[in-house]
């Protein structure tokens, strides 16, 4: 933690020092982005300050029994009116496209745990050993003894819970372990995240995770399981992008896999992959996303490719 006590320090004193404030989460936002950015509104919101929060898509729906929140397009938004605007989690994927267009008196700031970021800002928060943002920030508001009540514990809790998997995956430390038992001691429901996040899964759902399950396929020269699901899997099942986010977790799973992609159309003709693997298995899947453009971790990482997906009498290809 002493390796961001500046940036914590200056982070803390320009939030305390700003009236408007602009939170910024991922396009596709996930638990992580969302738990974040409303960790840090209601830090602001104990400061007396404003602050909203920008998203070139919606609120997640599988996370609105934890706020009412809406996300403004920021497109709609008057950028110049904020002092200091914060890009939490996969900055890449959304705020780089604003960046540029922020004045020369507004401030900056990127927290994120991808590696491969390139963005710039005025503070910069990175370190890919982190397992999610929302870990970055417990860490930000305990350096800044700022107290933690119910409402901030649930939210980075409900981030920590998104990224590792609910404690499945590899970047599950001790020390994650230690933070979410701090935050379940301030009130965050563990229970609760659970259901809403992983097992709670509504008939949608399941149609589609059956659809990828029921396409997957093995290679094995290489060890990985595939499958890809179309625009017209999720009109047919009723289901979301959201709906997606598990899969590749899922077919990890798989005796005798070294590791998983899942290819899912999106909307305006971008194709998203999604690698996942596991330490034990040698392979590091954020090499593999890096030949198609995209990024990640060693192993979880993701692309995005344009084109849409048609089946073949050989399998699947991208055209």
């Amino acid at each position: 933690m002493a390796k961001f006590s500046k940036e914590f320090n200056t982070l803390n004193f320009v939030i305390k020092e700003s009236d408007q404030i602009l939170l910024f989460a991922h396009s596709r936002p996930d638990g992580d982005t969302t738990g974040s950015v409303l960790a840090l509104k209601e830090y602001a919101r104990t400061l007396g300050k404003k602050a909203d929060i920008a998203c070139y898509d919606s609120f997640p729906e599988y996370l609105r029994s934890f706020s009412e929140e809406k996300f403004i397009n920021p497109e709609n938004l008057d950028l110049k009116k904020y002092n200091l605007i914060i890009g939490a989690d996969s900055v890449e994927r959304g705020f780089h496209k604003i960046i540029n267009l922020v004045a020369d008196n507004q401030i900056t700031a990127i927290i994120d745990h991808h590696p491969d970021i390139t963005v710039k800002a005025d503070i910069t928060i990175l370190d890919a050993k982190y397992s999610s943002v929302c870990e970055l920030i417990y860490d930000f508001f305990i350096f800044n003894k700022v107290e933690i009540n119910r409402k901030m514990a649930t939210f980075l809790l409900l981030g920590i819970m998104s990224d590792t998997g609910s404690f499945q995956h590899s970047n599950t430390t001790p020390k994650v372990m230690e933070i979410a038992s701090q935050l379940m001691k301030r009130g965050a429901p563990l229970a609760k995240i659970v259901e809403s996040t992983f097992s709670n899964k509504n008939i949608s759902t399941l149609k589609l995770w059956g659809k990828a399950f029921e396409k997957a396929k093995i290679n094995p020269a290489n060890g990985m399981i595939i499958s890809v699901l179309t625009k017209k899997d999720l009109e047919e099942c009723g289901a979301g992008s959201e709906d997606i986010a598990q899969v590749s977790g899922i077919l990890n799973t798989v005796p005798g896999t070294k590791f998983a992609l899942i290819l899912s159309e999106r909307g305006e003709g971008i194709i998203k992959g999604s690698l996942r693997s596991e330490e034990y298995k040698g392979v590091d899947v954020s090499k593999i996303a890096a030949q198609f453009g995209g990024g990640g971790h060693k192993l979880a990482s993701g692309f995005e490719i344009k084109g849409t997906i048609q089946e073949t009498k050989d399998g699947w290809e991208i055209v």
